[in-house]
């Protein structure tokens, strides 16, 4: 199983690797771990069902309000979590759709329309606080609608098939 996450980790590294390498001259790093609450994977995935299970791990934390409920725009230096020190804080929300594997997602959502200044600590609307996007794979109903009900003539049978969906991570700071 460990060889598995070695092995996908790997191939993410190449492809960003690859990538990287048409952008800019010398040798690609590998990607950093994006900035997180405490739910972030130490480690890649090596089945969707634990990708799943670690998606249903964050919307319990966010339902139980381990997130801050505060939505100001504001920097809390206090806080150890990257989302609420950010120059473009965000918060989370839980994003539902009823015909997708996993229902519920955790997604961003920016907290100011400008950034923060990091001189006085407040918001400045001369730049511009946007969210950041990253596609996730989920599986999609092939047959959306209530259970029992027939689509196009034919009684509906429950079929997923696996597609990549986008969703705001965070947010950044653009001019």
């Amino acid at each position: 199983r460990r060889e598995g996450k070695k092995h996908l980790f790997s191939l993410t590294v190449l492809r960003a690797q690859r990538e990287a390498k048409g952008r800019r001259r010398g040798l690609a790093r590998a990607p950093t771990a994006p900035p997180g609450l405490a739910w972030a994977p130490g480690e890649p995935y090596s089945s969707m069902a634990e990708y799943e299970h670690s998606i249903q791990d964050m919307v319990r934390q966010l339902r139980n309000g381990s997130e801050p409920g505060d939505t100001k725009c504001q920097v809390n230096l206090r806080l150890w979590r990257s989302n609420r020190r950010s120059l473009s804080p965000w918060a989370y929300r839980i994003n539902h759709d009823a015909t997708r594997i996993p229902a519920d997602i955790p997604e961003a959502r920016c907290l100011c329309s400008g950034c923060i200044n990091p001189f006085t600590l407040q918001e400045d609307r001369s730049m511009a606080s946007i969210p950041i996007f990253s596609r996730l794979p989920v599986r999609r109903l092939l047959c959306p609608g209530q259970p029992g009900h027939r689509a196009q003539g034919k009684r509906c049978h429950k079929k997923y098939q696996m597609v990549m969906e986008t969703i705001a991570v965070g947010c950044t700071c653009i001019f």
